[in-house]
């Protein structure tokens, strides 16, 4: 059983590292299962919306690059977006999405390289508040 959703599995595996994710996905296509690519690595521009803090109003920030690719494997579909143009990349988190959803025999890796990626997100997250502490301005209330 995967601990992390769809959602959130495709989120961690578009932020792994592209050696780690051709690694496991050469482990998960180690076992000759049946595999087809219905939808190629593609790249192109994604419109990207962001919400601004204090108004909590969405705006659109612009376009990146990203690749998108989808697999099935085992009768499985998987599916993947990265920023960039890393195709290989791309195509290996597909198949790590495929093997996740599907509950194959390396669901399991999957699930630990999500959780290494989260780790490593919320140690950044951790770093950058750090160094943005001393820059808070906190104000009095007066009565």
């Amino acid at each position: 059983m995967t601990l992390f959703n769809r959602e959130e599995r495709c989120g961690l595996l578009a932020v792994a590292q592209p050696e780690e994710l051709r690694e496991l996905a050469d482990r998960c296509l180690a076992d000759g299962s049946p595999v087809s690519v219905p939808r190629p690595p593609e790249v192109g521009c994604v419109s990207t919306q962001v919400r601004e803090p204090v108004a909590a109003q969405r705006f659109l920030l612009g376009d990146v690059l990203a690749c998108h690719a989808e697999v099935e494997l085992d009768g499985h579909r998987g599916w993947a977006m990265r920023l960039g143009d890393d195709r290989a990349a791309t195509l290996a988190a597909a198949v790590l999405d495929a093997e996740a959803t599907a509950g194959r025999p390396n669901a399991e890796a999957v699930d630990a390289l999500c959780r290494r990626v989260a780790h490593r997100r919320a140690e950044a997250l951790d770093r950058e508040w750090a160094q943005l502490a001393p820059t808070v301005v906190e104000f009095e209330e007066l009565a």
